[in-house]
């Protein structure tokens, strides 16, 4: 916990430059905490917060997450690699 996941989707040909970041990590009162963010590499993008009282709840949204990430391919026609 503590460690963020970095992905980045890239294809200059196509103007792809997507990037997406997922970290989890417990506030100072004890929540559970998934922030991500995503949008394109170099700007600010967009971020959200969502809050668990239990680890594996947390760890379940987060693997979610990362599965939709998985089928980037598919939809946007590049795949999300980690850093």
């Amino acid at each position: 916990m503590g460690y963020p996941i970095c992905l980045q989707a890239s294809d200059p040909a196509r103007n792809i430059a997507r990037r997406y970041t997922i970290l989890l990590q417990r506030d100072f009162f004890g929540v559970i905490t998934v922030d991500y963010s995503w949008g394109r590499i170099g700007s600010t993008g967009q971020c959200r917060r969502a809050s668990f009282t239990d680890i594996d709840q947390a760890e379940r949204f987060a693997r979610k997450l990362l599965t939709r990430r998985a089928s980037a391919r598919k939809r946007i026609g590049v795949p999300y690699r980690s850093l």
